[in-house]
């Protein structure tokens, strides 16, 4: 079976600086991917190439083995922007509804999944309300049951758990982890490294290029180390070795 997101040596610049740097992955179905790298490193920039939002300097994008963009392949999508595209007019019902019909959810279907996904962001209670009411934290978490929600075999989520408490993150990851084990291909950004812990692989992103990448413990294994986060640390000193000895 061929990989369902396919990156074939993209580029992407701003300027003169490479966000994205001649970058190629495989991604499997059933995983839950990990992009991390610290603000600024192109995290978004790499899902919105992925989407077909980014325009790309080299190399091309592939989805269920369709090149990027590619309006049906949107569908097959759900997508968590890191800003929140809410009608703010509505209530969180109206846009989990309005947004289910764009993804192409069977009405009969839709208020099974919406109310499952409502739940797993704990905003059942919230629903009705006008979601001009509801707080920064709310609104993120509407934004993720909108992804959550879909049939789509792909999950693009930008930093999906900022600003959600510890407890609520806990039940958000064990819905991950089940829509991944039913086959989906998660691909999630964040900044937040014990998060990266729950993660079947580990992408690093720094300078443009991804510096490692491998399963949690193969990463620690490879740096000596016992946390993603001490990992990426010493990845990142690697590479600042490396281009300056390079400069020399």
């Amino acid at each position: 079976m061929k990989s369902p997101i396919a990156i074939n040596d993209i580029s992407v610049k701003f300027g003169d600086k490479a966000i994205l740097d001649h970058l190629s992955y495989e991604f499997e179905s059933g995983k839950i991917i990990c992009l991390i790298g610290p603000s600024g490193a192109g995290k978004s920039t790499f899902i919105k190439a992925i989407v077909g939002m980014q325009k790309l300097d080299s190399g091309n994008v592939e989805v269920l083995e369709r090149k990027i963009p590619d309006r049906e392949v949107l569908g097959k999508l759900g997508y968590m922007a890191q800003e929140d595209a809410l009608f703010k007019e509505l209530t969180g019902k109206q846009n989990l509804e309005f947004f289910g019909s764009l993804q192409g959810i069977k009405k009969k279907d839709l208020q099974g999944k919406l109310d499952k996904a409502a739940a797993t962001v704990n905003l059942t209670k919230q629903l009705n309300q006008s979601i001009s009411n509801y707080s920064g934290g709310m609104q993120r978490r509407l934004s993720l049951a909108i992804a959550l929600q879909t049939d789509a075999p792909i999950l693009l989520l930008d930093e999906p758990t900022v600003g959600i408490d510890p407890e609520l993150r806990q039940e958000i990851w064990e819905e991950l982890r089940n829509q991944a084990n039913q086959g989906k291909t998660i691909l999630i950004t964040t900044h937040v490294m014990d998060e990266a812990e729950r993660c079947d692989v580990v992408l690093m992103l720094r300078n443009g290029k991804f510096i490692a990448e491998g399963s949690p413990k193969e990463i620690k294994e490879k740096y000596q180390v016992t946390s993603v986060e001490e990992a990426f640390i010493v990845a990142g000193k690697n590479l600042e070795l490396e281009n300056k000895g390079a400069a020399k």
